[in-house]
């Protein structure tokens, strides 16, 4: 059974997403602000957590800064706004997901499924490297779910892994935002140009030695994204 902390200042949503989430058969914790969801992050053995942006005491951008300094789990985001920057800052600062408020509780249970489905995946599996995708220095072992460069391992979140897995799958080949996201989501691309954006910004402050002259991850500009170095 998985364990999801939902944390939200308004109790009616937190009840209201406990009640469909436990129908699913997920256990569930709950926190009122930023500083109750680190404890209990810390003191519970959670594999995806729901967090409210705005909230008192510390908000959700605060709280997420702080957790990932030590946790990889999947993070969704609540946002009770509709502009891109709330969601990009959120997206900057590590988040895995977001949804935007008012929502349809079965789009967040979807959602909840495929991080899950990605997280575990990342570490559900002891088995040696036979599926192994190398570029240079760089290996993806999807087997054991591990990144290394040069012999040194890379932590990556589960969006990151699925990124790489499939640029390093096709090098040199070029894709798509929406292409990405299609793929790794396998679902319709709801704001895949910013997500994927952000994500690969990211692997490239954990990849490259010099994001800004990227050895491996390259932009194809008005295309897309592309690896170089083959397999």
């Amino acid at each position: 059974m998985y364990n999801i902390l939902v944390c939200d200042d308004d109790k009616d949503i937190v009840r209201a997403v406990k009640i469909y989430l436990t129908g699913e058969g997920y256990n569930v914790y709950t926190a009122e602000n930023g500083e109750e969801a680190i404890r209990v992050a810390e003191s519970e053995d959670i594999h995806l957590i729901i967090l409210d942006i705005m909230m008192p005491k510390k908000d959700g951008i605060s709280a997420l800064v702080d957790l990932r300094e030590n946790k990889n789990i999947p993070v969704i985001l609540l946002s009770a706004k509709s502009e891109d920057t709330d969601k990009i800052l959120g997206l900057n600062m590590g988040a895995d997901d977001y949804v935007t408020k008012p929502f349809n509780p079965l789009e967040l249970i979807a959602r909840v499924r495929s991080q899950l489905r990605r997280y575990m995946s990342l570490g559900g599996s002891t088995g040696s490297g036979g599926n192994t995708l190398r570029a240079g220095a760089l290996t993806l072992d999807d087997d054991t779910k591990r990144v290394t460069l040069e012999d040194e391992e890379i932590s990556l979140t589960p969006m990151e892994f699925d990124i790489l897995k499939v640029l390093m799958s096709s090098p040199g080949k070029v894709f798509s935002p929406k292409e990405l996201y299609s793929i790794i989501r396998k679902e319709e691309p709801l704001g895949a140009e910013n997500i994927i954006a952000v994500h690969i910004r990211h692997l490239r402050e954990k990849i490259e030695i010099d994001p800004a002259q990227p050895r491996w991850l390259k932009v194809v500009w008005g295309q897309g994204y592309k690896l170089e170095g083959g397999k």
